[in-house]
């Protein structure tokens, strides 16, 4: 088929579309700064800091799917925590388009991921499409950073941007974090409840990647399953497929203000975000509701 290059290869994400990849006939590479063992998968070796990247990582690709970046999540929003959010996903894009261009050699596409943050952490009805307007807070503005970084690809390749949702996945991500009580009972909804959860599971995350690549797409995509569910509806949905009870009150949003400080508007904000472009272009999710993919996560 073809040859394709993935930064942050071995993550959640990463993981399930290498699988799948290699499951549609690619050759997979990834870009890694540590030379550890991908099974079928070449690790070559780059270092965003000493702007450095291994010699021969371009050679005869079709193209790149960049993946890095510091878990918004796991890092601090201090100064230094979203310095580090920025440098991992802008500096690193920045820094593969320079190499790219210096090495001469072609892509037809390049892929990054983005997050449904780009609309802001708020809660409202409105449901948010491509073409919706950028929010005002830090996420929204690493969001769009991390967009036009992409973008400088444009004068060389196809540019896709992939919007991801909460990505479900029972061994890692938020889902194993909320599973962890809600079994056995001490599950609770956050704050008011009522905030958007858009979603995805990672089979379909890593097919909507692969129906860009194999339709020759560009421009901007929601990775968001199309059922709206809440806080409240999610966490109770997660209690129900592992037949727990649901009778823990809701933690109040100003306990988790005080625990997570800035960071406490990703879980206690969320928008409503639209799916319909990727559907209108053929795409079929095989997970289209909560309970069908917690039913396979957990069966």
């Amino acid at each position: 088929m073809g040859k394709i290059l993935i930064t942050g290869g071995s993550g959640l994400v990463g993981s399930a579309l290498t699988e799948l990849l290699l499951q549609h006939g690619y050759e997979v590479e990834h870009l890694s700064r540590s030379k550890n063992s991908r099974g079928h998968v070449r690790v070559r070796l780059w270092d965003t800091n000493k702007k450095w990247i291994e010699e021969g990582s371009f050679d005869n690709l079709d193209g790149i799917i960049h993946l890095a970046g510091a878990g918004i999540a796991d890092v601090r929003h201090n100064e230094e925590g979203k310095e580090l959010l920025t440098k991992s996903r802008v500096n690193s894009a920045q820094l593969l388009f320079e190499k790219l261009k210096e090495s001469q050699s072609k892509i037809d596409f390049f892929i990054s991921a983005s997050a449904i943050g780009y609309y802001g952490m708020k809660t409202t009805d409105e449901i948010y499409s491509e073409t919706s307007p950028a929010g005002n807070d830090f996420v929204a503005d690493l969001c769009k950073k991390w967009e036009t970084s992409a973008d400088a690809f444009s004068s060389m390749a196809r540019v896709a941007k992939v919007r991801i949702g909460l990505v479900l996945d029972k061994d890692q991500g938020a889902l194993h974090a909320i599973s962890l009580p809600t079994q056995f009972g001490m599950g609770a909804s956050l704050g008011s409840g009522k905030q958007w959860m858009p979603w995805i599971h990672k089979k379909d995350l890593a097919s909507l990647f692969n129906h860009i690549i194999q339709n020759k797409m560009e421009g901007t995509f929601n990775a968001v399953a199309p059922e709206h569910v809440n806080n409240r509806q999610f966490t109770k949905a997660v209690a129900n497929a592992f037949k727990a009870p649901f009778l823990f009150p809701a933690i109040p949003g100003k306990v988790l203000k005080v625990i997570l400080g800035e960071k406490a508007n990703l879980v206690l904000e969320g928008s409503r975000v639209s799916s319909q472009k990727i559907v209108d272009s053929g795409f079929e999710f095989e997970f289209s509701t909560l309970k069908k993919a917690l039913d396979h996560l957990y069966a």
